[in-house]
């Protein structure tokens, strides 16, 4: 029953928007760590999804302020 939900969330996360990013890698690691450590899986998936999410946002961050740089020396210093 719980590898039921644990895959229905995983599909649900799957359909999810791209403002979802790291989700669901986060919810599958999560899952597998939360299920080994005493059948927790559920919510080691939740914490795994919110944890996916924000590794992923501040990746997106960076890479972002990474291209500015890169698009500010261009033009200040071209070439």
């Amino acid at each position: 029953m719980k590898s039921r939900i644990l895959l229905g969330a995983v599909a649900a996360a799957l359909v999810a928007s791209q403002a979802q990013a790291g989700c669901v890698t986060g919810a599958v690691i999560g899952g597998v760590a939360g299920h080994v450590a005493h059948h927790h899986g559920l919510a080691g998936a939740a914490v795994g999804c919110v944890v996916g999410h924000e590794m992923a946002v501040h990746k997106k961050r960076k890479r972002e302020e990474e291209r500015a740089r890169q698009r500010w020396e261009h033009e200040h210093h071209p070439g």
